[in-house]
């Protein structure tokens, strides 16, 4: 058996005096990292209150949050992580769902806080940088208490992580991630992506996603992440460079960004060897841009969601092939095949698995899938089904395994009968020198049901029209496919990993109606 809490323990262990993680001018090592975490369970295991024992964090990147994850394992608690772009209200929600007992905060989020607490009715508040009023001090728990490991006795299967999905169709759910969950997609993916003890991470994404698990794989594998509180273009480059960073990774709109970047050239990233995109597929033409470019970076890809903690495929440096054979070269469209320890199939709607081609819905199975969904019962029986996970993701394999994704099933638009998927009409879209981002959506039509909507950010500098990018997708794909409308914006709607959100797009043309696809 090993815990979630053993990922540290075993790191002062075995890599004492070596530095896992940099943070604003702060360098920690193992067995710091580790004496820290130790005192933080201790204090929590101080805290008297009856009920569910979760705790909840509300703060940008930084070591104590980490710090925290690991403590709560050690203690037995559950760590509810939030997402600071949510709404009040919505944290209020997340708040009294998980019954939440503990509230963590960061530097900035004082009043979202204190509103958010006095609404849920949280038993106690903690600030994690500083003292405040009516608060308990982080720093001030960690030195009233001791750094021996803590004996709480714990089971792999147990609950660890309660992560709320973000909500883009309705009110967040709460994926219940157990110790044995996240082990076995972490130390997966630390073998597939060949980490090492000389890894240096560059962490940019939020630590209250999945995306977590670049730290994660390089604290079991002795290596160190270089952490930034947020991803700021400048301060990524500059990071790589000021501390020979050897990994990155974002999802695609952050590298659409960067390749965009006018000051690329000026920063020194030749200590940069492993290149890693998720979160959603990245357009072909953008990844031919960044191999062209990057010509000595080995580049990864993985597919996953929350439920799977987050691992399902892998997307190898060798399938990443910008010039050759069209087999070769069409894997830059996969998402790879499966990983060491996730099954998967494709099955058609009455549960047959499906042909090579042939679109069907993607299932995952393997000790990573979550426990199910909290207090969601139902939920958690549709989507868990003779044990395997439905994502709700819709693809094709071919005969080697490679899964290609088509879109999800809801994002699917019925025009006139037929099915259109929005990411095929993207990836088209991305060809066009002028678009830097765009969502494809269906939007609603008095004769055909659904009509395609293209909504388009242009780049700085450059210009098309409505006309112009019709015809050029017409050049390229079936005539129903492609969009009657294409309307032009200055931004699109993010999540906080800089995920598009076509669903907060598709509002706006279907509000006030009796169906709203999303």
């Amino acid at each position: 058996m090993w815990l979630l809490g053993d990922i540290p323990k075993k790191g002062a262990k075995l890599h004492g005096s070596r530095e896992c993680m940099v943070f604003e001018g702060q360098r920690l090592n193992y067995t710091e990292f580790n004496a820290r975490i130790n005192r933080l369970a201790h204090s929590l295991l101080s805290f008297a209150f009856d009920g569910s024992k979760h705790l909840a964090v509300l703060a940008e990147n930084c070591p104590q949050f980490m710090e925290i994850y690991f403590a709560a394992a050690k203690a037995g608690y559950v760590t509810v992580p939030l997402n600071f772009r949510l709404a009040n209200n919505e944290l209020t929600h997340i708040l009294k769902d998980a019954e939440a007992k503990i509230l963590f905060y960061g530097s900035g989020y004082e009043n979202i806080a204190r509103e958010i607490a006095a609404a849920a009715g949280i038993n106690f508040l903690v600030s994690m940088e500083g003292q405040e009023e009516g608060c308990l001090g982080y720093e001030d728990m960690l030195a009233r208490s001791h750094p021996a490991e803590p004996e709480v006795p714990l089971d792999e299967n147990q609950m660890v992580i309660l992560m709320y999905t973000g909500g883009t169709t309705g009110l967040p759910k709460g994926v219940m991630l157990s110790h044995r969950n996240l082990l076995t997609a972490a130390i997966d993916l630390t073998y597939n992506y060949q980490f090492h003890q000389n890894e240096i991470t560059c962490f940019v994404l939020p630590m209250f996603h999945a995306s977590v698990w670049p730290l994660m794989c390089a604290l079991i594998a002795g290596g160190k992440a270089a952490i930034l509180k947020r991803p700021d273009l400048d301060s990524i480059l500059a990071l790589i460079e000021r501390e020979k960073c050897t990994h990155i990774n974002a999802v695609p709109t952050i590298y659409n960004w960067l390749m965009d970047h006018p000051s690329l050239d000026e920063f020194d990233l030749s200590s940069l060897k492993k290149v890693s995109y998720a979160g959603s597929p990245m357009a072909p033409e953008l990844l031919k841009k960044m191999l062209q470019k990057f010509n000595n970076i080995s580049f990864y890809q993985g597919y996953g969601l929350t439920e799977a903690a987050p691992t399902a495929t892998f997307l190898r440096p060798e399938d990443h092939v910008p010039e050759g054979p069209p087999e070769q070269v069409n894997r830059l469209k996969s998402v790879g095949r499966e990983l060491l320890m996730v099954e998967l199939k494709l099955v058609r709607s009455d549960g047959s698995e499906v042909t090579p081609g042939e679109i069907g819905e993607i299932l995952a199975r393997g000790k990573n899938i979550m426990l199910g969904y909290w207090k969601k019962p139902k939920q958690t029986a549709e989507t868990l089904r003779n044990g395997w996970l439905h994502t709700g993701d819709l693809g094709t394999v071919d005969q080697e395994g490679y899964i290609y994704l088509v879109d999800r099933k809801h994002d699917m638009i019925i025009t006139g009968g037929e099915n259109v998927y929005p990411r095929e009409v993207e990836d088209i879209l991305y060809e066009h020198p002028a678009v830097m981002e765009v969502i494809v959506i269906g939007v609603p039509d008095e004769q055909w049901g659904e009509a395609v909507k293209a909504v388009v950010v242009l780049r700085d500098g450059m210009s098309a029209d409505e006309e112009e990018l019709i015809r050029f997708v017409k050049s390229r794909l079936a005539g129903y496919k492609c969009p009657k409308t294409v309307t032009f914006t200055d931004k699109l709607p993010k999540t906080a990993v800089g995920k598009l959100l076509r669903a907060e797009v598709k509002k706006r043309y279907w509000s006030g109606r009796d169906r709203f696809i999303s």
